[in-house]
């Protein structure tokens, strides 16, 4: 720090180049520096979450509650600097007891830092959710010592008899306000009749179809595809060129005489294949079951027996 040289009342400051910091705009009172930080994750956490650009940083109001939902913030780049200023106050001996004398106050500035980067949090806090339930008598009760296992319990632990508690499966995707404006039905005058729509007078509906020639059915459908489409095997046939499409052509053939039902994921999981190359292998070897799983939860709810030999035939093994 250099002072002097300037107006009364100004400092001149030397700037370093570093340290680099970051601000976090924290949304409440920091009284504990450590409880703040343990509510983003520590400063590893945060750490990790300043080395990708990508991610938004997470503040949990609650760090030891797995129901509670984080308050995302977002980052932005910012140059700004960190001052520390200190206040010294220089109280002068009084000479004569009838005049009073100002004490010597004298300010002193040091720049720590540079910040460069900034999370702010800007969405809504409110969404939150908590483990209790009503009693008779209306009071909350806890249910975080009967729904959260903290240590390895006995089977007496799971089944005990507990209020229903479902916490949601998702919450808004949106954690900032928006305005939605509502607008009346239109009003006809008597006698209108709404014109007959077709195709050739509509604009835009949707980005034209990309069929692969993939074909789908329902569960309940009684009736099951035997062979793939003529235009799925002339597609894959016309692409399949090199070894390393037979390669993964076989590997799939073996995963399905593994077991008859993958999902897309799983697939991908155990072959390593290009995307744009399983949007075609998938319709010459296989079918898409669009309601399997709607109509096994619905299976079982209405008293189902065991669902071992259900997949039997949902996919084709071509040979």
């Amino acid at each position: 720090m250099a002072a002097g040289g300037g107006e009364a009342g100004s400092a001149v400051l030397e700037l370093p180049r570093a340290p680099r910091l970051v601000c976090v705009e924290h949304p409440g009172l920091v009284r504990d520096v450590g409880a703040a930080l343990r509510t983003l994750g520590g400063e590893q956490g945060v750490s990790r979450i300043y080395a990708d650009p990508t991610k938004r940083l997470e503040l949990y109001f609650r760090p030891r509650d797995p129901y509670c939902h984080p308050v995302c913030a977002n980052r932005f780049p910012t140059s700004s600097l960190l001052l520390r200023v200190t206040r010294r106050t220089k109280r002068q001996q009084q000479q004569d007891a009838e005049k009073q004398t100002q004490p010597e106050v004298k300010f002193e500035m040091e720049i720590l830092g540079i910040v460069t980067t900034v999370y702010k949090f800007q969405g809504m806090s409110d969404f939150q959710y908590l483990a209790v339930h009503s009693g008779p008598d209306g009071k909350q009760i806890s249910m975080y010592d009967k729904v959260l296992m903290l240590k390895p319990e006995k089977e007496e632990f799971f089944n005990r008899e507990l209020p229903l508690y479902i916490p949601p499966p998702i919450f808004s995707r949106l954690d900032t306000p928006v305005d939605y404006f509502y607008r009346p039905d239109i009003q006809h005058r008597d006698g209108y009749n709404n014109p007959q729509v077709s195709g050739e007078n509509l604009i835009g509906l949707s980005r034209a179809r990309r069929p692969h020639n993939a074909i789908f059915v329902n569960f309940d459908d009684e009736e099951i595809p035997a062979k793939p489409l003529d235009a799925a095997v002339q597609t894959w046939k016309k692409v399949c060129t090199n070894p390393v499409d037979r390669k993964v052509e076989e590997e799939l053939r073996k995963l399905f005489e593994v077991r008859p039902v993958w999902s897309r994921n799983a697939v991908k999981a155990n072959i390593s294949v290009h995307p744009d190359k399983l949007k075609l292998l998938l319709p010459y070897l296989a079918y898409y079951m669009v309601s399997l799983w709607t109509d096994l939860l619905l299976f079982l709810l209405q008293g189902g027996g065991r669902i071992t030999w259900i997949f039997l035939a949902l996919y084709l093994n071509i040979s």
